[in-house]
């Protein structure tokens, strides 16, 4: 087999001082012919000169690069450039495989390009911050700035701290999880004679400039303070349903559970149409609630667990979007209806195309969702004319009626062609139904107070004198 055609050694530079080097990453860089540096901007760099006048860099890269992940992309296609004339040693600050995007990079492209990779052990920042804060960094998470992904209930340290902008973002982020005076350490200038250690409020994290050698020491906070993420919905459900939490909770089932379902998705439903923001994030809180106790209930009885809930409905996503999660493309909505539907349709194939349309689902509702799916496969009028006519006809036919079963039956028949023509309109029948029912209600609550202020009541009213205050209230709404 033929070797590769060069090696390419990874060495760590240490956080910040020459005297933490190993002694073996010394002795490459002292006997190395090339040595490509990340940046010349680390204190080691300055301590090893002359040595390291010798060596190259990629600061250049930072200028024509708009971005970080370009400037490792093009920092890697460096290296393996040089490594085509020889041996290469690429120096890197801190240890290469913590916090080093570069690194990562170069690992995972090294075969493609046909070369062998060394990496030496380096101290790394993370070693440092673990002596200047005295703490067992066993259940310490590291974190990137840029890509912030956090458990707020475990302690973290924090890196790319590389300017107040970054820190300011970071901030931000933060905020969203940590209460405004959480106390966080910033870590400066680590492993040199300059390390500073000094704790501070969240809110003022950003009042001083930040360097590449800073990082951020974020204290976790207890379960019942991070109620910002879901892991903290997900502990009070857990407590509530613990052996020693609370009574009713533990007694509930999905059959109790069912109607507080059904109540708050309706209440949802009113808070989208009330226009308030605020209103519908709560409600929307609630609706999430009754998700979290069927999956506690679930996970009581032992039939299944909130993971199932979450891996099922994540798994029906990425399947069923193969445009953004595979190779498929789709760039109209429609396109992603259509294959959302075929992709549907071979995960559980039906005898009917009308299965799977929830016999629970309220009655207009569900006829647009029926006859939705009959349009599917062309049973249906080919234009707007014939179910106008056809309701015509129907209400007609209602008008003939001699006896109350032939009147339910005519009566369903014309709900049924006005859902039909809501569908074809993009009118959400029940939405307009319940717009009309709130419009009406509006009205009547004007015509009562307009009657109270005469002194009067609608009961005692002609039929001209109630039609006249209708008609008064419908101007009045108008100006509104």
């Amino acid at each position: 087999m033929t070797p590769p055609a060069a090696r390419i050694t990874v060495v760590g530079l240490g956080p910040g001082s020459a005297a933490l080097l190993t002694g073996a990453t010394r002795a490459v860089l002292e006997s190395a012919a090339t040595v490509i540096l990340r940046t010349r901007h680390h204190p080691t760099v300055a301590e090893l000169r002359p040595l390291s006048d010798r060596w190259s860099d990629c600061d250049d890269l930072y200028q024509g690069h708009a971005a970080f992940a370009d400037v490792y992309v093009a920092a890697v296609a460096r290296v393996f450039a040089a490594a085509e004339a020889g041996p290469v040693v690429y120096a890197v600050p801190g240890h290469p495989l913590v916090a080093e995007r570069s690194v990562t990079l170069l690992l995972e492209s090294a075969h493609d390009h046909g070369h062998s990779v060394q990496v030496l052990p380096a101290l790394s920042f993370v070693d440092v911050a673990a002596s200047a804060l005295g703490r067992d960094f066993a259940h310490v998470q590291l974190c990137d700035a840029l890509e912030l992904r956090i458990d707020a209930q475990r302690p973290a340290l924090v890196s790319q701290l590389f300017d107040r902008d970054a820190t300011t973002a970071l901030k931000l982020r933060l905020l969203d999880i940590y209460p405004s005076d959480h106390r966080v350490t910033v870590l400066s200038k680590l492993g040199t004679g300059e390390q500073t250690v000094r704790e501070v409020p969240l809110a003022e994290l950003d009042h001083r400039p930040f360097g590449f050698l800073d990082s951020l020491f974020v204290p976790a906070i207890a379960p019942l303070q991070d109620l910002r993420r879901f892991d903290g919905i997900a502990h009070v459900i857990e407590r509530l349903h613990a052996p020693d939490g609370c009574p009713w909770d533990r007694e509930q089932t999905h059959a109790s559970l069912r109607p507080h379902l059904l109540e708050e998705s309706y209440e949802a439903l009113e808070a989208i149409d009330s226009g308030d923001a605020a209103r519908l994030a709560e409600e929307l809180g609630d609706v999430l609630l009754q998700v979290l106790m069927h999956a506690a209930v679930g996970d009581r009885e032992g039939t299944f667990s909130f993971g199932d809930v979450t891996e099922h409905i994540a798994r029906k996503l990425i399947r069923r979007h193969p445009h953004v999660f595979g190779e498929a493309t789709a760039s109209t909505s429609d396109e992603v209806y259509r294959n959302w539907e075929a992709l549907k349709q071979a995960e559980k194939p039906r005898d009917s195309i009308l299965e799977g349309v929830p016999k629970t689902l309220p009655g207009l509702a569900a006829s647009q969702a029926i006859q939705g799916r009959a349009r599917r496969i062309g049973f249906d009028w080919p234009d707007i004319e014939g179910p106008l006519d056809k309701l015509v006809e129907e209400v007609r036919e209602f008008a003939r009626t001699t006896n109350s079963a032939e009147r339910e039956d005519e009566f369903g028949d014309i709900l049924f062609v006005v859902s039909n023509i809501g569908q074809r309109l993009g009118i959400d029948a029940e939405q307009a139904l319940r717009l009309a029912n709130e419009k009406f209600r509006a009205r009547f609550g004007i015509m009562e107070r307009m009657a109270a202020a005469r002194g009067t009541d609608l009961r005692d009213m002609t039929s001209d004198e109630r039609d006249a205050l209708w008609d008064a209230a419908k101007a009045e709404l108008a100006t509104r």
